[in-house]
């Protein structure tokens, strides 16, 4: 029994460890270059941000199309504490993901006893004001013309892409341990009976608008740390990244990778991002790709990709072992 968990422990930690530091090497190495590089790395933001509304979404079972505000609350609050308040950037980047989280608190506490399309059409309007308030406060943020921010992942370091890429997806690993690790604690069971059925959660002692709001601020502390790491990365924030385009883009990557499934939000994300800009000779008509790809989805695999079911590398493992065995066993008896 022991041995089976030091395995399943210790096959997952060795594929999160290969992700890191193979391209992390090839990257250095110059065989990826800096633009497939960025693209990677902006991929793992992306999956970052696919956590967060799968996290609200899929595993709450609430319908937000705000995140993307969050996102720039967590770019814009990096970008202060770090170039104004000289706090280093790994801190900086965990204060922008709590004040996202609070903000978070702050919405979700009166709008999180509606469901539906209202809470939909609140966070909707959360997203818009956030917008529209970064785009006046012109002496903090820049107004409509953004804000730069200058990091040593923005630099021209030849570190500067491989440093980048392990920040990030370093982060990106450590959420989703993090997450696994409480979707299987009393909370996070707690949380998915409220999605299934919260009627029956209510009649078996479980606080509905509690567990709601625990995966609306985690969701929101999440969607922070995805907008902190796009400011220290890119370099430029505007007010834009708050707009409801990128809320439905990240809510995109959720639909197709399956609602509740952690590793098809990822998985998602990264095909989708890396698409897009492989087709950016089309100019305009790749904007078709995305309703496309819906279209398909909706009609052949409406649950997505994984549906609720997480992608399970103990499992590909010993698929893998058994296929080896059974021809080695077929081998030996011919």
């Amino acid at each position: 029994m022991k041995n089976k968990v030091l395995r399943n422990m210790a096959i997952p930690g060795v594929v999160a460890v290969a992700c890191a530091i193979i391209p992390a090497l090839l990257i250095q190495a110059g065989i990826i270059k800096g633009y497939p590089a960025q693209i990677i790395t902006l991929g793992a933001i992306n999956a970052i941000m696919a956590i967060s509304v799968n996290m609200i979404c899929g595993i709450t079972g609430q319908l937000s199309l705000g995140q993307a505000g969050f996102e720039a609350l967590g770019a814009y609050a990096v970008i202060l504490f770090t170039a104004n308040c000289h706090i280093p950037l790994g801190v900086s980047i965990v204060i922008a993901g709590l004040v996202a989280a609070f903000f978070g608190f702050l919405i979700g506490f009166p709008t999180l006893k509606l469901e539906g399309d209202y809470l939909a059409i609140v966070t909707l309007a959360f997203g818009e004001i956030i917008r529209v308030v970064l785009v006046n406060l012109k002496g903090i943020t820049g107004g409509p013309n953004g804000k730069q921010f200058s990091t040593l992942m923005t630099t021209s370091l030849d570190f500067g892409a491989t440093l980048s890429y392990l920040t990030i997806i370093g982060t990106l690993v450590l959420i989703i341990i993090f997450l696994q690790n409480f979707l299987r604690s009393t909370y996070g069971r707690a949380i998915l009976s409220v999605r299934e059925d919260e009627v029956a959660a209510n009649s078996n002692g479980i606080s509905v608008f509690l567990y709601k709001m625990i995966g609306f601020v985690i969701a929101s502390f999440i969607a922070g740390i995805g907008g902190a790491l796009y400011a220290a990365f890119i370099g430029f924030v505007k007010p834009d990244l708050a707009s409801f385009n990128n809320s439905i883009n990240d809510l995109i990557y959720v639909v197709l990778g399956g609602m509740g499934s952690i590793t098809g939000g990822i998985l998602a994300a990264f095909v989708l991002t890396i698409l897009q800009e492989s087709l950016r000779f089309l100019k305009d008509f790749r904007l078709l790709i995305y309703p496309v790809i819906l279209i398909i989805v909706m009609l052949f695999r409406p649950q997505g990709l994984l549906g609720t079911k997480e992608m399970s590398f103990v499992k590909i493992y010993d698929g893998i072992s058994d296929f080896i065995r059974n021809r080695r066993l077929n081998n030996g008896r011919k």
